[in-house]
């Protein structure tokens, strides 16, 4: 049996007499939520009794939100996909995801995507949800990802991550010796004319602003870490290459597939406060073995 998603509270003495539909906009649950619940399958209860939103809670009350049974895209289909779980709880997941995966489906790769994986992971533990990625990973890039297990947890993930609350670090391979050690790259970003794709730095693009610090050296590329103060798409790939060293292995932005096939980025941290345990969360994970043998290796410039 699949169990839906549920949210208790037990009511405090500061909340005595507040309507239901008042506590639950002060837990960011929306009108349009409400609505969903209200005739999407879902159910109010008080003390294992069905209420309705004009009902006024009391002190001690224990208030239980069920949300409706989500139901994946026809379209998507479950698959075994391999990805690590890093952690887990009944709200979201942390995922370690590696290099050459997809996240979602699309027209180049309609299936085999993480997005297929998790699906078939939710059906096996019997999860009610449906695929809510909060920060996606292009399909080359590796490492840590927040993935969501119901639409009011993406929601106020989505809206954290907004606000800036959302923190990732990044490694990356790029192509040549960065002689700054440590600097900040502020561009503007917009999509490149004749293309769906590229992106590129324009005056009229978005604000973009990136800081890196070098890491270490090999003998023909450079292994940096980077935060990102915005997130725009294909942000480092971009400021790397404006500077004159792109990403390794990234050819839609001038690097080369001499040390490695793929474009050589890796989410290495991640870290957020947890709307629900109300807590931060941080976590970190180590390079790849395709950086690490790029690093190690000997190769000719």
């Amino acid at each position: 049996m699949v169990n839906a998603f549920q949210l208790t509270w037990t009511i405090p003495a500061a909340e005595d007499g507040m309507l239901i539909r008042d506590y639950l906009k002060e837990k960011n649950i929306s009108k349009r939520a409400l609505t969903d619940i209200k005739f999407g399958g879902g159910s109010i209860l008080v003390n294992d009794e069905h209420a309705t939103v004009r009902l006024k809670l009391r002190a001690g009350d224990v208030l239980k939100v069920i949300f409706p049974v989500e139901k994946p895209s026809a379209g998507m289909l479950p698959e075994k996909v391999d990805f690590e779980i890093v952690y887990e709880d009944e709200w979201c997941l942390v995922i370690n995801k590696p290099p050459y995966l997809p996240t979602i489906p699309s027209r180049e790769h309609p299936g085999g995507t993480l997005a297929n994986g998790l699906l078939f992971y939710y059906r096996e533990k019997e999860i009610a949800a449906t695929i809510h990625v909060v920060n996606r990973l292009d399909k080359d890039t590796s490492g840590l990802m927040l993935v969501a297990k119901h639409r009011f947890a993406h929601s106020l993930f989505s809206s954290q991550q907004k606000q800036g609350g959302i923190k990732r670090s990044y490694f990356a391979l790029v192509e040549g010796e960065v002689k700054e050690k440590q600097s900040t790259i502020s561009a503007r970003i917009g999509r490149k004319e004749d293309s769906i794709i590229e992106r590129t730095v324009r005056d009229d693009g978005q604000h973009a602003v990136t800081h890196y610090q070098v890491i270490a050296y090999s003998e023909c590329n450079t292994l940096i870490s980077l935060k990102l103060e915005t997130g725009r798409t294909h942000q480092i790939r971009v400021h790397m290459a404006h500077i004159g060293h792109p990403l390794c292995g990234d050819s839609l932005y001038g690097g080369s597939h001499r040390f490695i096939p793929r474009q050589a980025l890796h989410s290495a941290e991640l870290s957020f406060f947890h709307p629900f345990l109300e807590q931060e969360m941080n976590f970190k994970i180590d390079l790849p073995d395709d950086f690490q043998s790029v690093i190690n290796g000997k190769n000719s410039c």
